[in-house]
């Protein structure tokens, strides 16, 4: 049975109040394509489908697009919520939607979900793993010692039934200790969000979401798909792509990647003027950088000329003692709370950082606002 692993779509997402919807749609109309050529059975989607808990409309819209176009085809789709999305709103009409071959996490309730498959080899076991904060498995889970997510998780792990000699699939979206992050990730302060990769041992493959880079965690089938796009300029180095995962026997499971081309790029450019002037129009996602000793007050309008889509502009040169960001601060729906802090901190601190220990209590503070809601 061959899976497409895919994560992260963050449907409705923005970069510096740009909207992203046209350059999501195109990718997925080139993972629908991709499903096809590839000729894949079940499409696995780890989590964080949309930017907001509130998605909007068009956001709803192209996914439910999407979807519908993957169940058109006659291929099984397997979706989980992230830290993103609103666990209520993903599962709505889940009951409905098996009918047509979509399953969906229902509302969390103590328990790990799972739906079973059949093909040559016998059963295949999918389970799904929401993502999870340690507030809500205590709430179920009330005899057990929880107090991280590594707590948690383990919990409902170890109250599930999972037959270690059949073959299990892991739909999850967490932290796990040691993946490379970027900037466009919330995680909780101080790790408490972390889980070690061993608690998920007993499973064939698992399909994680959460972080945006592609990369396998220990083993080629523990991986995070990564996003289908760059949402941040610390991921203008990153190589997107989809797993494709076929599941052969017990033991034997192969994964190979396959790369996304996006409508537009995520790119940092830096250079002088001339140099820069020089170079092929792109609209492109910039981030650029002027390194001339007398930049013309207008060096962002003239810019434009050839990069239309010039979200960050800085100089860099003798007279600055670091890269000078004039554009404006990233719109404050995509900004985690502890970034929020970092940036009001500075204001108010001569541009000095916060301390680990003024995060520390921020991320107490944070955990006593989660436990009373």
């Amino acid at each position: 049975m061959r899976f497409l692993h895919l994560a992260d779509l963050h449907l409705g997402k923005q970069m510096n109040d740009l909207s992203l919807l046209e350059d999501q749609k195109a990718i997925l109309q080139q993972i629908i394509g991709i499903a096809d050529s590839e000729h894949v059975d079940a499409v696995l989607i780890a989590g964080d489908v949309y930017q907001r808990s509130s998605p909007q409309a068009e956001a709803m819209a192209l996914f439910d697009a999407f979807v519908s176009q993957l169940a058109a085809q006659g291929r099984k789709v397997f979706i989980i919520s992230g830290n993103h999305d609103s666990a209520l709103r993903i599962s709505y009409f889940s009951s409905l939607l098996r009918t047509s071959g979509v399953h969906v996490t229902e509302a969390f309730d103590g328990r790990l979900q799972r739906v079973t498959l059949h093909d040559s080899e016998g059963e295949l076991v999918v389970w799904l793993l929401p993502f999870l904060r340690p507030s809500q498995v205590k709430r179920f889970l009330p005899e057990e010692k929880i107090a991280t997510t590594q707590d948690a998780v383990q919990a409902v792990l170890r109250q599930s039934p999972i037959d270690r000699e059949k073959r299990n699939i892991l739909l999850c979206h967490q932290f796990i200790t040691g993946c490379e992050t970027s900037d466009s990730e919330e995680l909780t302060v101080g790790g408490l969000d972390n889980v070690d990769a061993a608690l998920f041992d007993g499973f064939d493959y698992v399909a994680m979401g959460h972080i945006h880079k592609p990369q396998r965690v220990l083993r080629d089938t523990l991986r995070y798909a990564g996003s289908p796009l760059k949402y941040s300029f610390s991921e203008a180095g990153h190589k997107k792509s989809v797993a494709v995962v076929d599941m052969g026997p017990k033991g034997c499971v192969a994964v190979r990647m396959v790369p996304l081309k996006p409508l537009r790029d995520v790119r940092l450019l830096e250079g002088n003027m001339e140099d820069l002037m020089r170079l092929p129009y792109s609209e492109d996602y910039l981030w650029v950088t002027v390194h001339d000793e007398l930049v013309p007050p207008d060096a962002r309008v003239t810019l434009s000329v050839n990069f239309p889509n010039i979200l960050k502009f800085s100089v860099a040169n003798s007279r600055t003692r670091y890269d000078v960001d004039v554009q404006a601060l990233q719109h404050l729906e995509n900004k985690t709370v502890p970034e929020l802090f970092r940036d009001f901190y500075r204001l108010q601190n001569s541009d000095r950082e916060p301390s680990d220990e003024h995060m520390k209590v921020l991320g107490r503070a944070l955990r006593e606002v989660e436990e009373n809601q």
